[in-house]
């Protein structure tokens, strides 16, 4: 396997089969899974999801008490795992760092002008390193989208690799807004750009707008990671956000990562979920899976 990066030429990337993509999507939401199997991959859901709040009427007491949900989704229930990560604006980093300490759950910010993105390349770069000096552990950074559709492919590219260099050690989570791109062509380039040019993660979309994850987009995503990853040896992360709120659906990406990628991106290191209304109905199919009944969706706190 090849370790040399050597930076393509992003106006000749693959296009994309839209009905092969399609087609094999459908395959996977047709999978059956045994009772066992079902309960391992619920776990696993949860322990890769990312609680975020993102609201202009986000207060610390807010953010607080997710953290709080974050490192106990549900206590009477035993054997649960602690999200991967909450999700805050850069100005709530420091109160949800504060409020995890010795939980193992990562802070993750939003930056560049999330979720427009429509801002100087200075502001962004600030928004970044203030997001850092504040403790977050991951950046989750939007793509200048109107930039990619004029075809400024070069300009993505370094404003992506300039917001990596000022994360130092944090990871970078690149947000395409893939409803904003049109098309699973625009997909797979994007996702090319912000590989060769740093991105940990790959992600899907801010969560504002609609239509945010789906099954074709995410695949399409996975398929642009292996084909870097045979081609360079390193390995990159994936985070479809927006639209995924039921177990059911949310194992469906599980089968289409493993078949696509393998088991070693079955972790919350290389998968992961933005969808916070996901954990409580995950946490609703656990309790029933122990006790045989439903519990009210009034046991579960929403934040």
């Amino acid at each position: 396997m090849s370790t040399k990066t050597t930076i393509p030429d992003f106006r000749i990337t693959p296009t994309v089969d839209q009905v092969g993509v399609e087609e094999r999507v459908a395959r996977f939401t047709t999978r059956s899974i045994k009772k066992e199997s079902k309960m391992q991959g619920m776990k696993m859901i949860l322990s890769m999801i990312d609680l975020t709040t993102l609201e202009g009427k986000d207060t610390e007491g807010k953010v607080k008490q997710m953290c709080y949900k974050a490192a106990h989704l549900h206590d009477i229930i035993p054997g649960l795992p602690t999200v991967a990560a909450v999700c805050v604006y850069p100005s709530m980093v420091k109160t949800a760092k504060d409020a995890l300490i010795g939980t193992g759950v990562k802070v993750a910010s939003v930056s560049t002008a999330f979720p427009s993105g429509q801002s100087t390349h200075e502001i962004k770069i600030s928004d970044t390193k203030f997001a850092i000096a504040n403790g977050a552990d991951e950046i989750d950074m939007v793509i200048s989208r109107g930039e990619f559709l004029k075809g400024n492919y070069n300009f993505v590219f370094d404003e992506i690799a300039a917001i990596k260099q000022a994360c130092g050690k944090a990871r970078l989570k690149v947000i395409f807004e893939t409803g904003e791109l049109s098309t699973l062509d625009n997909i797979r380039k994007v996702s090319d750009i912000a590989m060769y040019a740093g991105a940990d993660f790959i992600k899907t979309s801010t969560g504002k707008i609609s239509p945010a994850a789906t099954m074709p987009v995410t695949l399409v995503m996975l398929e642009a990671i292996r084909d870097y990853y045979y081609a360079t040896g390193r390995m990159v992360g994936m985070k479809p956000a927006g639209g995924i709120s039921t177990s059911k659906l949310a194992l469906q990406y599980l089968i289409m990562v493993n078949e696509t990628l393998g088991a070693d991106w079955l972790s919350n290191e290389w998968f992961r979920f933005g969808a916070s209304s996901l954990a409580n109905d995950v946490l609703m199919q656990i309790a029933k899976q122990n006790t045989g009944v439903y519990q009210c969706s009034d046991y579960f706190s929403k934040d």
